[in-house]
C-alpha cells in the first residue's frame, strides 16, 4: 500500500452563496430534515425528477473530477460541484445537511466518508472520493464515485476497480420481489474473495423528495434488511471495501469517518429506481 501520510484536518473556506432563486430543501437552516411519512414506491412524475437531478449531479462530479491532479485541494473541487449545480438551477443537497458546511463529501485516501472540502492539498498516488447530491425540482439525485490522483499503486488501484465492479454487480442482482438483503450479499460475497472489509455502520438508503426516506440499504448480509423491492422504490446503492478492517473511527468534526487501522477505502455509488425486470440507474450523466 502507498507510504503516504495520514490525512489531518485543513482550513475551511468561507460558505458559498447560492442564488435566491434556487429552491432549498425543506432542512436548510434547520438542525436536522423532517422525518420523511411518504412511499418509498414513487410515481412516474418523480422518477422523472430524479433522473434530472441525478444527471445533474453526475454531471457536477464529472467537471470537479476533471481537476483531480496532484496539488489540487479538496476545496477547488467543491466549489467547480457547487458552481455547475448552481448554474443548473439545482441546490447543492449537502449544503446545511444537518449543518455539512459544503456542497460535496471529498474523502481521500483512509476516509471512508462524509470528509469535508477544505486547504487539504491532493497529492501524487492519493485516491479520492466525490459524493455529489442535486436537489431540483423538489427531488435529490446522488452518485459518488472515487477517482485515482496521479501515479497510484496497485493495491489501491485494484481496491478502487473492484469497489466499482461491487456496485455493478449489486445493481444487477435488483429485481422486483427480491429482499433488499440481496443487495448486501451480492457486495459482501465479492468483496471477501480479496479479503477485503465492507463497511457496515453507512449504508445506501431510500431516496426521493427526501434527502434520506428511512429505507436502509445494507452492503453486507443482513439478516434484517427484509424489505422486499417493488417496481418504483427509489434508494441508493453505495458500497464502501476496505483494505483492512471495517471498524472506523470520527473526527472531531462530527462528519469525516476513518479507517480504524487508516487503511484505504474506496466507494462507488448510483441513485435507482425498480423497475419490473430489474433496476434502472438515475445518475448517468
Amino acid at each position: 500500500m502507498s507510504g503516504q501520510s495520514l490525512l489531518v484536518p485543513g482550513e475551511l473556506s468561507p460558505a458559498r452563496s447560492v442564488p435566491g432563486n434556487i429552491r432549498r430543501p425543506e432542512y436548510v437552516g434547520k438542525p436536522a430534515p423532517a422525518p420523511y411519512t411518504g412511499p418509498e414506491v414513487q410515481t412516474a412524475e418523480t422518477i422523472e425528477a430524479m433522473r434530472i437531478a441525478g444527471r445533474i449531479a453526475a454531471r457536477a462530479m464529472e467537471e470537479a473530477a476533471k481537476l483531480i491532479a496532484p496539488g489540487v485541494t479538496t476545496d477547488e473541487l467543491d466549489k467547480v460541484a457547487h458552481e455547475y449545480m448552481c448554474d443548473h438551477g439545482a441546490y447543492p443537497s449537502t449544503l446545511g445537511y444537518r449543518g455539512y458546511p459544503k456542497s460535496l463529501c471529498s474523502s481521500v485516501n483512509e476516509v471512508i466518508c462524509h470528509g469535508i472540502p477544505d486547504s487539504t492539498v491532493l497529492r501524487d498516488g492519493d485516491i479520492v472520493n466525490l459524493d455529489v447530491t442535486a436537489y431540483i425540482g423538489g427531488v435529490h439525485g446522488d452518485n459518488n464515485a472515487t477517482y485515482l490522483c496521479g501515479d497510484v499503486d496497485e493495491e489501491s488501484r485494484l481496491l478502487v476497480e473492484r469497489t466499482r465492479e461491487a456496485l455493478n454487480r449489486a445493481i444487477k442482482a435488483v429485481k422486483p420481489g427480491r429482499q433488499v438483503n440481496v443487495i448486501g450479499r451480492v457486495i459482501e460475497s465479492y468483496a471477501k474473495r480479496f479479503g477485503y472489509g465492507v463497511v457496515r455502520d453507512f449504508t445506501g438508503h431510500g431516496i426521493n423528495s427526501s434527502f434520506h426516506s428511512g429505507l436502509i440499504i445494507p452492503h453486507y448480509d443482513s439478516p434484517h434488511a427484509t424489505t422486499v423491492m417493488e417496481p418504483g422504490m427509489t434508494f441508493t446503492i453505495e458500497p464502501m471495501l476496505t483494505l483492512g478492517t471495517h471498524d472506523y473511527d470520527m473526527w472531531d468534526d462530527g462528519w469525516t469517518v476513518v479507517t480504524k487501522d487508516r487503511k484505504r477505502t474506496a466507494q462507488f455509488e448510483h441513485t435507482l429506481v425498480v423497475t419490473d425486470s430489474g433496476a434502472d440507474i438515475l445518475t448517468l450523466p
